[in-house]
């Protein structure tokens, strides 16, 4: 069975791997520990496509110690107890290097198998994820191990790598002709991760006019790009990259960035995401600066859940750029949170005996009655009196904001509380 383009092309050297300078160019720390060969475990996060897997195989491949693959997607308990009872075998005499892919569907009691024989150094670990390690992979694993993130190729990276195996195919017999501007729209579209514009490159050449040469045309380039558009994973950081990129952008006041990433949720079919943060953001970053803004973009929310896609892009569009070009006020968010921080240590004795929901007092109580001043009956409304609890009786949790619709209720408040 032939391999797949990117499987043949894997490099075997680390001078060959694509992108990822940050770590593998001399003097780099990831660099200086694969050229010692003195290996810790390791921990590599980052996206798909990106050269985990092929740097922890050419670690291993030089590492004289025994491999063993493991991907925690299939791999179950008895597998671990596997690879564990090799320990101490003429073939594991300098040790096992266990290559663990995809850590983050390892459950807690999978990885606490791994964490003795860790800690001990029969079992050497490198283990990949996709997902933050922080937030996945058991804390007591983390501390034995070093972390490196992997981030996404250039642009300039996948050209590089789509034109090796461009060669690779002319030199093993048959010659592809592909424009270089065609080139550049595959690197685009992989969006980062080379084996995806490696298996993007494959399909144009299998689905290309056969003859002697392979001449690649700009209308099949076009169709393949159309079905790999939308990269996106409800579940992963892209996820959550995508939706903070979507709020940081509103909150920013960037109608243009706001309206690109409500494109990138919608077309993945995600429209739950894109109206829960556009509801967030105009409570958080909106806020009392336009609180009328609250009731538009929740009916505009409703509209959109209603309508369904497409048709709901047109009420979310309005309301996101709404809340992007929006003055902005985050003064009720740290309100509430500061008054949180309070409750959460503590603070606040006892509610003041005249807000209180009784009539009555026991024989102990030192001031008899209610004694609760109803602000009603006093001119404009208002009448000083203590709400807070003893203890942080003169705490201040909200601040006016500076725009005008802020400014204009403390101008009435100074007036009316005469301050």
């Amino acid at each position: 069975m032939k391999s797949p383009l990117a499987d043949t092309l894997r490099p075997k050297k680390i001078e060959d791997v694509a992108g990822q300078r940050h770590l593998l160019s001399e003097g780099k720390i990831l660099r200086r520990i694969i050229d010692s060969g003195d290996i810790p475990n390791l921990i590599f996060y980052g996206p798909s496509g990106v050269g985990k897997t092929t740097v922890a195989n050419i670690i291993a491949s030089s590492s004289g110690k025994k491999l063993c693959y493991l991907n925690a997607t299939t791999a179950s308990t008895s597998d671990i107890k596997d690879i564990v009872s090799q320990i101490g075998t003429i073939d594991t005499a300098n040790g096992i290097l266990l290559y663990l892919d995809e850590i983050q569907y390892f459950n807690k009691k999978q990885q606490q198998i791994l964490l003795s024989y860790i800690e001990n150094g029969d079992i050497t670990l490198i283990a990949s994820t996709t997902e933050n390690p922080f937030f996945y992979v058991y804390n007591a694993i983390l501390s034995r191990s070093t972390v490196f993130e992997f981030k996404p190729l250039t642009k300039n990276d996948i050209i590089s790598v789509l034109n090796r195996g461009i060669k690779e195919i002319s030199q093993s017999g048959r010659e592809i002709f592909i424009k270089e501007e065609l080139v550049e729209k595959i690197a685009t579209a992989a969006h980062g991760d080379v084996r995806r514009s490696l298996n993007m490159l494959e399909l144009c050449i299998v689905t290309a006019d056969s003859g002697d040469s392979i001449n690649i045309e700009p209308e099949v380039v076009e169709q393949i790009l159309s079905f790999n558009a939308v990269r996106y994973d409800r579940d992963g950081d892209q996820h959550y990259d995508i939706i903070s990129a979507y709020q940081k952008s509103m909150r920013g006041s960037d109608p243009d960035a706001a309206i690109y990433y409500l494109g990138r949720l919608l077309a993945a079919g995600d429209l739950p995401s894109a109206c829960r943060r556009l509801l967030v953001c105009a409570n958080e970053d909106v806020g009392l600066a336009y609180p009328q803004i609250i009731p538009i973009v929740k009916a505009a929310v409703d509209t959109a859940m209603m309508v369904g896609l497409p048709e709901a892009r047109l009420p979310l569009a309005n309301a996101v750029i709404l809340v992007a070009t929006a003055p902005k006020s985050n003064s009720a968010h740290d309100a509430i949170n500061a008054a949180m921080q309070d409750i959460e240590k503590g603070l606040g004795g006892e509610i003041p005996r005249h807000l209180q929901n009784k009539h009555f007092d026991g024989e102990d109580a030192l001031v008899k009655g209610q004694n609760y001043l109803y602000p009603h009956a006093y001119p404009m409304h208002y009448v000083n009196q203590q709400y807070l609890p003893d203890d942080i009786k003169n705490k201040k949790y909200y601040i006016f904001g500076e725009n005008k619709t802020e400014r204009l209720c403390k101008e009435y408040w100074d007036k009316i509380k005469g301050e």
